[in-house]
């Protein structure tokens, strides 16, 4: 590939890494690491640029790169056995941090504020048991960890025990199961017939902020070996299951419909993304009041993110005067299910830049800033039941809507409205779709701006 297409990649790559991620702008530095750690030092070699580098088919050179970024910068002290799943810690990061996200937005209202120790419930938590140690270590979360096998709770039980820094946030349970896992194929895809998930295994009364997965992707452990680059380690239990991935995930909304709110978000890890439509029509058909999904990137490697409620979405549909608020929000309903909130994002990006105006989107956490002149504001995306978005535009410190600027508009197609303080008015298309009474919009402005954007106080095919 050309130098320039690399760069492209690169820095399409960057921009889907969390911006929390500590990893976001430093990636992790081989150098220094090896100068620290003389047991990761064995497993560096230079490259002609002189640049260092490890062989990532070598699973004792990932064991040990995890050892030292855990302990380097999590102050974590990690080993798991020969052969168990070796992950990445920048990717379980991003996954830590998306959690936050969900947690920390106003999309489904928090049931136990006052609470201030967030609860998670790790599923297959395996030997390595990262992400209770990441979440407890990063944002001082409580966590269950589950595991079905003695080889991974004995390692997760050593992994938590020798951080007591840590510890008394961390349980784990184990998941009983007569009988023997295999890694046979099947040719139904939406069968399991592995280890209990969440129903028998999640204790009565039990409440928890969130659920996460880190699930079997494949039916067979052939299928598990496809990728030739790397060596991750991972045994039959951590890799693979009858009908793979999406008959796990499967089995995890069946048992998220009988636990309810039990947890605020059901979540999950997702390998395949072709597997997303199908999942995202499953959690449709059983009444869902939010999904929302994101995407994972570390180099080259990509994972997705699902999540889904049933706790009823938080609805700020404002008053038609309410003009002097820095916060408007409403909602889109009615969009053709191929249309996301990103898509949205993209129209918003695509008619401000054209209009002169700087942008700065944030694809992971969907929203983009907006600056002109000295008018300031930044538009968020939320999706809430399926085909409805939350639309939420906030203005930075020290900026103030105007009230006088606001039209009655009728439209067939949901638009951006910009109104140059001279006058005239233009628009653009936002997406195709259903037809949509849209009324008294607000325009953010300062006056001397031609820049604006749109908030309406109803909504509705």
């Amino acid at each position: 590939k050309k130098n320039g297409e690399e760069e492209e990649e690169r820095k399409a790559g960057k921009r889907s890494i969390h911006p929390r991620n500590k990893y976001s702008d430093n990636p992790p530095d081989f150098r220094l690491l090896a100068s620290l750690y003389p047991s990761f030092q064995s497993y560096i070699f230079y490259n002609r640029q002189g640049k260092p580098k490890i062989d990532w088919k070598d699973f004792n050179a990932t064991r040990e790169l995890t050892r030292a970024l855990l302990q380097h910068h999590h102050s974590i002290t990690w080993w798991i056995a020969d052969g168990q799943l070796c992950p990445t810690v920048p990717n379980r990061s991003n996954y830590i941090h998306w959690i936050d996200d969900l947690l920390s937005s106003d999309i489904i209202p928090n049931y136990h504020r006052g609470n201030n120790i967030i609860k998670g419930f790790d599923i297959g938590t395996g030997a390595n048991c990262i992400y209770p140690l990441l979440g407890a270590s990063l944002l001082g979360w409580s966590f269950v960890g589950t595991d079905v096998t003695d080889v991974a709770l004995e390692w997760a039980e050593k992994n938590v025990t020798n951080n007591p820094q840590i510890s008394k946030l961390i349980e784990i349970r184990k998941v009983d199961f007569e009988e023997e896992l295999t890694d046979q194929s099947t040719n139904n895809g939406e069968s399991y017939t592995g280890p209990p998930i969440l129903l028998g295994v999640v204790k009565d009364n039990e409440k928890f902020d969130f659920c996460m997965c880190n699930p079997p992707f494949f039916e067979t452990m052939d299928e598990a070996g496809l990728n030739p680059n790397t060596s991750c380690g991972g045994t039959p239990a951590e890799m693979v299951c009858p009908g793979g991935e999406q008959a796990f995930i499967s089995r995890m909304i069946q048992d998220s419909v009988k636990l309810k709110q039990s947890f605020r978000w059901y979540t999950s890890m997702v390998g395949k993304k072709s597997n997303l439509k199908n999942l995202i029509s499953k959690l449709r058909e059983v009444g869902v009041s939010v999904v929302k999904t994101t995407e994972f990137v570390q180099g080259q490697t990509s994972r997705w993110g699902i999540a889904w409620s049933f706790i009823p979405p938080s609805k700020k549909i404002i008053s038609s005067h309410v003009a002097t608020q820095n916060v408007l929000t409403f909602m889109l309903e009615g969009i053709q299910r191929q249309f996301s909130a990103f898509h949205v994002l993209q129209s918003v990006e695509s008619f401000f830049k054209g209009s002169g105006a700087s942008c700065k989107l944030n694809a992971a956490l969907f929203y983009i800033d907006v600056n002109s002149n000295d008018l300031h504001f930044r538009v968020t995306v939320f999706e809430q039941i399926p085909g409805t978005l939350l639309v939420r535009g906030s203005l930075k410190p020290g900026e103030t809507l105007v009230p006088d600027n606001v039209t009655d508009v009728v439209m067939s197609k949901v638009t951006i409205i910009s109104i140059p303080a001279v006058g005239g008015c233009s628009e653009k298309r936002v997406l195709p779709g259903k037809s949509f009474h849209i009324s008294q919009i607000r325009i953010l402005s300062n006056y001397s701006s031609v820049f604006s954007i749109f908030f309406c106080t109803s909504v509705y095919s």
